[in-house]
């Protein structure tokens, strides 16, 4: 008789939660409540602050997602400054805008703006505001909220044009500088500030950047991204600490720099020989972001990197080595 084939128990398995849709027209207000009801004594007060400033409130209402009070305001152009935290200016960009506008004959694109102080402040406005000073113009229309955090909020939504590696990193770094010089937000953490600031290792970046507008952030960005996490201290202090992750960093720029000059001698010529030496030299490449139970230690990542970039051997990379890095793009930003 044949004996029956014993088989391994099966593994128990947790099921994945499912994500939920909204059923459709099932979340937020109707268009006749975002027209009713009286006005929250906030957006009372930021109609007399749009008063004071020489603007007019056109109309109040509530936003239909969240039920939020939502001034329409005409403002005084000059009353209204973009926040000084966002992506550099792009005149190209700017002066088209300028160029196109009197074409249309109209300006139908509110900016967003929040109280600060006796003017305003746009967190999304900046070209729009350039475009309008330059044709000389009196007036922008703005959607004004009167809580002061949207200005560092409201990035997440400006999805239109992607920003690339460096434009996120600078304003991440320009809103954490904003935010620890604040004195009613003493004390606040980047795990406090967590949303607006997107992830840990873009505040260590941008001050990279601040100081070598040349720095290639996306050769590093990866480890960078799997050492950082978020501080619990207040974000004065914590900025000592990026800092110095910083100029760990450019220090590891410097050695794989000269690496790069050492291939190039060896008669290599691919725009991606900083990439390949990074992901030679990186002792986390294979390591997957969220996999340990702690992140790797940033300063001994950097180190064995910056051991690692001053002993590389540049005849020790083939050319199907650097035809492999241009076709994937390797860290390229």
């Amino acid at each position: 008789m044949a004996k029956a084939k014993a088989t391994a128990p099966k593994k128990a398995t947790t099921p994945r939660k499912k994500k939920t849709k909204a059923e459709a027209g099932s979340v937020g207000l109707t268009a006749a409540e975002v027209a009713s009801g009286s006005p929250s004594p906030e957006v009372t007060r930021l109609s007399k602050q749009i008063s004071e400033a020489g603007g007019e409130t056109l109309t109040t209402y509530r936003e239909p997602f969240g039920g939020h009070w939502v001034a329409i305001a005409a403002l005084p152009l000059d009353k209204v400054k973009p926040t000084p935290y966002q992506r550099e200016l792009s005149k190209t960009h700017a002066d088209r805008l300028a160029a196109v506008i009197p074409k249309v004959g109209r300006f139908l694109d509110p900016v967003i703006a929040v109280p600060d102080g006796d003017s305003f402040i746009s967190p999304n406005g900046m070209h729009r505001l350039s475009a309008l000073t330059s044709l000389g113009a009196k007036t922008v229309i703005a959607l004004v909220m009167p809580e002061p955090e949207i200005a560092f909020r409201i990035l997440a939504l400006n999805t239109e044009k992607a920003h690339n590696l460096k434009d996120k990193a600078i304003e991440v770094i320009r809103m954490a500088r904003a935010i620890a010089t604040d004195p009613k937000r003493t004390g606040q953490s980047e795990t406090d500030v967590s949303f607006e600031l997107e992830q840990a290792s873009l505040v260590t970046i941008g001050i990279c950047y601040e100081k070598n507008a040349r720095f290639s952030g996306g050769a590093y960005n990866s480890v960078v991204s799997k050492c950082e996490t978020w501080s619990t201290e207040p974000m004065k202090k914590s900025l000592v600490l990026r800092e110095a992750h910083a100029d760990k960093l450019l220090e590891l720029d410097e050695a794989v720099s000269a690496a790069v000059v050492r291939l190039k001698e060896s008669g290599f010529t691919s725009g991606y020989l900083k990439p390949i030496v990074v992901a030679r030299v990186n002792p986390l490449r294979f390591v997957k972001a969220g996999k340990e139970d702690a992140a790797p230690d940033f300063d001994k990542t950097i180190e064995k990197m910056i051991e690692g970039a001053k002993k590389f051997d540049p005849t020790k990379i083939r050319a199907q080595d650097v035809a492999i890095a241009a076709a994937v793009g390797g860290g390229d930003e």
